[in-house]
């Protein structure tokens, strides 16, 4: 396998504008005889089958959700990212750019990141003539807030609703053509493998979640967009159909898999709260503006926080990081609730929560600016604690949410399949170890928008596939090969349900592979993975048939492939002897506790290659050169 990242030579702010010209194009009729497939209808899958399909091509779009519109993209809460400059601030393409390479510890590719910031304001006027609802101000120009990581306002939003409101922006788009006739919906249909056909991607395998048909679609490229694998964690902020398969199967069939230990912990969670609770609730960055974190200043202090003074209260994030305070990255406010919290100062019936205290933000705003910032927020935590948000500090405490890792993908956003492209969350590419607030919405809709248009031309002329027949041996062998895993599935006679394997891999996933992980932990999980493995398949017990309706099965086909993806995750993790961004090995700390980069060593992207089911994967590197920054101790004090 080669790493052939296909930066374009020149000028970093000249890269893109010079390399979609030598892109070469496919002329409109042209476009008409070509299929594509596109898997997810979320913000970047949306926005790439809509954009196909507006620029001619045949496009099929599969979800396993009933309708586009229950993309997890819907989740996003605070807003979108873009260098508009708009509060004269000193914003810039170049800030952003900047602000996202060290927001990720230096560990991206630099042409790819300065490419989103260039696009980043494309994005924002792109969704306006949609019909975006943006918040405005006063004088009716768009609103802008602040992220973690950045000292400028950059962040559009609509209320604590950005994510739907994008998504509805894309949703509409998408319905256009398929009134239109060029993009074909499959909903309820989940890709289970992908077919390769003389090296290259040709189609998947997919499994309709209503009847359980499992049939073979052939298209001339495949575009991915599946999301991310949080869920490999149990717990997580992800919605619970989440899960590493298309990403996982198409790593089996050669595509390598980028960072796959880059995970991000989110600081502003609402804590766990039972043993048997399935999924966790994310509170949006965005209340970090008004927001003031803090904690007791005494070990164990169970007061009730309106009766803790001012003085004895601990404003961490306020005391260690003065220049960016409540608006540090998420790793390293995660990190600083984590260490509170060990310190016996947390917050609530188990400890492991802080607070996040609106008082000051009322007594300076006034009740109705703060209910019109984050109302929704506030009802939504409400809902769920039974505590009200403008009376009482919300408590929080960090949760796995975003991966950073993916397939790895080539500047054109082809993996190491031709034909494979992969966007948004599940490719590897714009957000190196960390990922700044308010940039995943950035990056989806700026793959499915504004590059896969130009990037899958290009594929398409140069390789011109041809036909294949729906006979092919390399198609009925693909389709064996998953009916043989469904028919394995559902042999198994066990007594334990899938669920207590998915709790107890994301408590060795937490435990080993989290927040914090060093060596000895990581050969744990690395033991225990696959016991708990072999456990699963000869104990699990899944009800039904494959010929109906049956989520036990779609549940036990994603863990399973979980219980392998988390520990290609632990040698990932193990292989990284530094800590960066949210990749913090706790033997690799500086005397005050941050993450100890060690950039002689291991400044590449890792890049795993499959080979084999008994075998080791193979790891590729490739090299991270940095020409336009310099690579620096990352501070925000």
């Amino acid at each position: 396998m080669e790493l052939n990242a296909g930066v374009p030579a020149g000028p970093l702010e000249k890269k893109w504008d010079s390399h979609r010209f030598e892109l070469r194009l496919v002329n409109p009729a042209n476009k008409r005889k070509h299929t594509v497939i596109v898997v997810g209808s979320g913000l970047a899958g949306a926005s790439a089958a809509a954009s196909l399909g507006e620029l001619g091509y045949k496009v099929q779009c599969y979800c396993f959700q009933d309708s586009p519109r229950r993309a997890h993209s819907i989740a996003a809460q605070g807003g979108i990212n873009a260098a508009k400059n708009y509060q004269n601030d000193g914003d810039s393409i170049h800030r952003l750019f900047y602000d996202t390479i060290k927001g990720g510890d230096f560990r991206a590719r630099e042409a790819n990141v300065y490419r989103l910031a260039q696009i980043s304001v494309n994005i924002i006027d792109q969704c306006v003539a949609q019909g975006v609802p943006f918040a405005r101000e006063y004088g009716g120009l768009l609103a802008n807030r602040s992220f973690g990581g950045a000292q400028v306002s950059r962040t559009f939003y609509a209320r604590g609703q950005t994510g739907q409101q994008l998504l509805l922006g894309a949703y509409q788009a998408l319905e256009r053509q398929i009134a239109a006739g060029t993009v074909e919906m499959f909903p309820r249909t989940e890709m289970l493998d992908l077919v390769v056909i003389d090296g290259q991607a040709r189609g998947i395998v997919t499994r309709n979640l209503v009847t359980g048909a499992v049939e073979a679609n052939l298209a001339d490229a495949v575009v991915m967009a599946t999301g991310g694998y949080g869920n490999v964690f149990y717990l997580s902020t992800n919605a619970k159909g989440c899960n590493v398969t298309a990403t996982f199967r198409a790593w089996k069939r050669g595509a390598a898999f980028g960072n796959p230990c880059y995970t991000q912990i989110h600081p502003t969670c609402i804590p766990v709260s039972g043993e048997y609770q399935s999924k966790l609730t994310l509170m949006s960055e965005s209340l970090r503006n008004d927001g003031r974190v803090w904690v007791p200043k005494r070990k164990g202090d169970k007061r009730p926080p309106t009766a803790i003074p001012e003085v004895e209260r601990d404003y961490y994030l306020e005391r260690k990081y003065p220049s960016f305070g409540n608006l540090s990255p998420r790793d390293i406010a995660s990190r600083a609730a984590k260490e509170v919290c060990d310190e016996g100062r947390g917050v609530g019936e188990t400890g492991l929560g802080v607070y996040l205290d609106f008082a000051d933000a009322i007594r300076r705003l006034g009740l109705d600016k703060v209910r019109e910032r984050y109302g929704n927020l506030f009802e939504m935590y409400e809902r769920i604690t039974g505590e009200n948000p403008y009376q009482l500090p919300m408590r929080i405490f960090p949760a796995a949410h975003y991966t950073m890792g993916g397939l790895w993908v080539d500047y054109n956003l082809m993996s190491t399949i031709p034909g494979l492209f992969v966007l948004g969350e599940a490719n590897f590419s714009d957000h190196g170890a960390n990922r700044l607030g308010a940039s995943a919405l950035m990056q989806g809709l700026a793959d499915g928008y504004f590059i896969i248009p130009y990037t899958l031309g290009d594929y398409l002329a140069r390789a011109r596939p041809a036909p294949v027949a729906g006979d092919h041996a390399a198609v009925k062998t693909t389709l064996a090969e998953v009916n043989g895993r469904i028919e394995r599935i559902l042999a198994g006679d066990g007594k334990r349900t899938v669920d207590e394997f998915h709790r107890e891999l994301g408590r060795i996933m937490w435990e080993c592979c989290g927040m914090e992980r060093n060596a000895a932990g990581l050969r744990r999980a690395l033991d225990a993975i696959p016991a708990l493995r072999k456990s699963f398949w000869y104990d699990v017990r899944v009800v039904g048939t494959g010929q109906e309706f049956n989520q036990s099965l779609e549940k036990a086909g994603r863990v399973a492939d979980f219980l392998e993806f988390a520990e290609l995750m632990c040698r990932d993790a193990l292989h990284r002897e530094e800590s960066c961004g949210g990749h913090f090995r706790s033997e690799h700390q500086t005397q005050d506790g941050e993450a100890a980069r060690d950039d002689e060593r291991f400044a590449y992207v890792a890049a795993w290659e499959y080979a084999g089911d008994d075998r080791e994967p193979i790891l590729h590197k490739e090299p991270l050169v940095f020409e336009n920054v310099h690579l620096a101790t990352r501070s925000y004090k």
